[in-house]
C-alpha cells in the first residue's frame, strides 16, 4: 500500500471533514452522472485523503437515491487506491448493543445492486478487504471502542425500516443492518479497489427489543458515536503507510 490515497466515504454518522489538514473541493462529473457531493482532496499529516460525503454534504440524499456508480468512479478519479468507508446500522443481536461498532467481514445483499458491467457478462466476486479490516479493528481497540472484528452485514433498499418480521429473518443470516455497503463493497470489488468499512451500531433493528423504534432515537445514538468513529478512523488512517 506503499504511497496509497485513501477515499473516504462518510455515512451518517460521518459528515464532517474538519479532521483533515487542509483540503480543496474537486467538482466533477463522471461516466455515470455526479457525484453525491463535490469531493474534497486533503490530507491527515502525511496521508493523502479524497473524502466524500455519501449523503451530500448537507445529507439531503436518501439511500435509495445515491448514485453508488458516480461517487466510487469520482473517488478513483481523483487518485483513490483505496477505500474506507463509515456506515450507520441497526443491531439484529441483542448482544451487539448500540454505541458499539463492527467491522463486517462478509455481506448479503438480495434487492438490487448497482454494477458498471450493465451491457457486460462480467461475474465479479465482491468482498471486503481483510488488511483494512484488521487495521480498522485495531484501531478501534486502541482508542477503547467496543468493536467486533467480524459480523454479517445485511444490506436493505430504504428508505423506510424494516419490519419485525423481516428483522427476525435477517437476524437468521447477519449481524447488523443497513442500506448502502453492500452496493460500495460490489462496485469497489469491480474497480479492483480495496474495501472495508466500520459500522457504527446506533439502534437495535424493529422488534429486537421491546421499546418501539424511532429516528430521534438512532440519531441520537449517531451522534454520541460520531467522536469515537472519528478517532478510529484517524487512528486506521495513521497505519496507512
Amino acid at each position: 500500500m506503499a504511497g496509497s490515497v485513501v477515499g473516504l466515504i462518510g455515512g451518517s454518522g460521518l459528515r464532517g471533514t474538519s479532521f483533515l489538514a487542509t483540503g480543496d473541493a474537486r467538482d466533477l462529473d463522471t461516466p455515470y452522472g455526479r457525484p453525491s457531493q463535490a469531493p474534497v482532496v486533503g490530507r491527515l499529516g502525511d496521508t493523502r485523503i479524497v473524502f466524500l460525503a455519501r449523503h451530500g454534504a448537507d445529507h439531503r440524499i436518501p439511500p435509495h437515491r445515491l448514485n453508488h456508480r458516480a461517487n466510487l468512479w469520482a473517488l478513483r478519479e481523483l487518485g483513490a487506491t483505496l477505500l474506507l468507508a463509515t456506515a450507520s446500522t441497526g443491531s439484529l443481536k441483542k448482544a451487539i448493543r448500540p454505541g458499539s461498532f463492527v467491522v463486517p467481514h462478509d455481506f448479503v445483499a438480495f434487492w438490487d445492486i448497482p454494477t458498471y458491467h450493465d451491457d457486460d457478462v462480467v461475474h465479479a466476486t465482491p468482498g471486503l478487504d481483510p488488511h483494512l479490516r484488521d487495521m480498522l479493528v485495531s484501531a478501534g481497540k486502541d482508542t477503547g471502542a467496543s468493536v467486533r472484528s467480524r459480523g454479517v452485514y445485511v444490506q436493505t433498499s430504504g428508505p423506510r425500516l424494516e419490519t419485525p418480521a423481516e428483522i427476525r429473518h435477517f437476524a437468521s443470516l447477519g449481524d447488523v443492518v443497513g442500506m448502502t455497503m453492500a452496493s460500495e463493497a460490489t462496485l469497489a470489488s469491480e474497480l479492483g479497489l480495496p474495501y472495508a468499512a466500520v459500522c457504527s451500531v446506533d439502534n437495535y433493528c424493529n422488534g429486537i427489543v421491546e421499546r418501539p423504534l424511532t429516528f430521534d432515537q438512532i440519531r441520537a445514538t449517531q451522534e454520541r458515536n460520531m467522536d469515537a468513529l472519528r478517532r478510529i478512523l484517524e487512528k486506521t488512517l495513521e497505519r496507512i503507510p
